[in-house]
């Protein structure tokens, strides 16, 4: 067990390096974002020494430190709502107060903390788990805590509102604010669609979805599934799958659907039944509209779609795969592209209330829900001394889900499972989840 002393140095507002213009001080959210959650996500991303410098380690510190606050100023005025305070549901007021920056240190050996990590531990390095930070920042939309380990190792940890950032969308803003951070003076602009993109609705300008924190103590743990337990995983289902759909399954639908059996096995040991269960599975809607949205449009371009399972057969590996990839299919075919255009506000709120009735007429489901993050190349942000070793988004408000990113080498899936803490306790042993998962590998692997 790692044990970490973590010591705040300075903490500070950093403004846009230009002004918002006056015509641009309002900024109206789309639809898609009035109705999300105003909460912060965070990610954290551990850096190795660039041994390229010979100053002192406190010295490296502070001079990359300096690097990324003016990196940030000049992303900001790029991303100028990021710099604003939200003002409803559906407003930002650009009004420049800027991001929140904190430099820290912690007193332990990188290698030490990734040779097993504990996500219990991460406190250490999120922004938004310190009371006064918070405090002091003001409403800030975006967050940063930069963390020297000593000898040029250092952590980057961003939190930042999800009324504004999808997955995507943060990529975006890596990938700008890391250029700039390197020199660059071509680097990536973020498209700020707004309210041009789906207007919000006026009866709704009071009102973000709003996230139910779960009352029971739960439990995050991370396994690791290799590139060859993929294809293990994938040859078992692959014939029946073929022969439904003439094609192959995903490696996040055999992997998501192996948690999603182990999960509703684990349940059914912790109550002595079987329930019925639903999966909720978050898709980019960029390429899927038509006309499509570029890549780089910042927002919170998602939906979800369910798959059920009513019978324990249904989670049989193949079944629930084969189900996964048909519920895909027909959002893909049916309701992606209600979701822009004439009609798509009034289509969103009707599917908000269906979804409302789904679960007032089957309150015996169990809930889980899937973020994925694979294909997203989160391993390419390079500040200036080289690409991350490894990095880690910890949920700390809901049960129940599940989040999948690719390995650093790219061909394997790394999973953050939370659950109930009975119920993780008796997924951790469950006999085919380790046929296939790795608990907690090193990093370094």
């Amino acid at each position: 067990m790692v044990e970490i002393k973590s010591e705040i140095v300075s903490r500070q507002s950093i403004r846009p390096s230009h002004p918002t213009p006056s015509h641009l001080k309002t900024f109206k959210l789309p639809l898609l974002d009035q109705i999300s959650p105003n909460i912060h996500g965070n990610m954290t991303f551990f850096y190795p020494s660039d041994n390229t410098s010979h100053s002192t380690s406190d010295h490296d510190f502070f001079d990359k430190s300096k690097l990324l606050q003016g990196s940030i100023s000049k992303t900001l005025s790029l991303f100028y709502p990021l710099a604003g305070r939200l003002h409803d549901a559906a407003t930002v007021d650009c009004n420049d107060e800027g991001a929140f920056f904190v430099e820290a240190k912690v007193n332990i050996q990188l290698s030490h903390f990734l040779n097993q990590p504990d996500l219990n531990l991460m406190d250490h390095f999120l922004p938004a788990t310190d009371a006064t930070t918070m405090e002091l920042s003001n409403g800030a939309m975006f967050l940063v805590r930069f963390t020297s380990f000593g000898c040029g190792v250092v952590a980057i940890s961003l939190s930042l509102t999800h009324k504004l950032f999808d997955v995507s969308s943060l990529l975006t803003l890596l990938q700008t604010w890391s250029s700039v951070c390197r020199g660059s003076s071509d680097p990536i602009t973020p498209v700020l669609i707004g309210e041009k993109f789906l207007a919000p609705r006026d009866e709704l300008s009071a009102i973000s979805a709003t996230i139910k924190i779960d009352a029971e103590k739960f439990v995050q743990r991370r396994f690791v599934f290799s590139a060859s337990k993929i294809a293990e995983l994938k040859a078992e289902v692959n014939k029946e799958f073929h022969d439904m759909l003439q094609s192959h399954p995903s490696r996040v639908e055999v992997v998501l659907a192996l948690l999603w059996k182990c999960a509703v096995a684990t349940k059914k040991q912790k109550t002595g039944t079987f329930g019925p269960t639903v999966m909720f599975q978050a898709v980019n809607l960029r390429k899927r509209l038509s006309p499509t949205l570029p890549e780089t449009a910042v927002g919170n371009f998602i939906w979800t779609f369910m798959v059920s399972a009513y019978e324990e057969r249904d989670l049989e590996l193949h079944e629930a795969v084969i189900q996964m990839r048909k519920c895909l299919n027909e959002f893909n075919d049916t309701k992606a592209n209600v979701l822009r255009g004439e009609g798509a506000a009034q289509a969103i709120m009707e599917a908000i209330k269906e979804r409302g009735e789904f679960f007032r007429n089957n309150k015996e489901m169990t809930v889980y829900k899937c973020s994925s993050w694979c294909k997203f190349p989160l391993y390419d942000p390079d500040f200036g001394w080289g690409k991350p070793l490894w990095l880690v988004s910890v949920n700390k408000l809901v049960s129940n889900t599940i989040a999948l990113a690719d390995t650093r080498s790219g061909d394997g899936i790394e999973v953050i499972m939370t659950l109930d803490e009975e119920e993780m306790t008796l997924f951790q042993q469950n006999e085919q989840l380790l046929k296939y998962a790795t608990p907690n590998p090193s990093s370094y692997a």
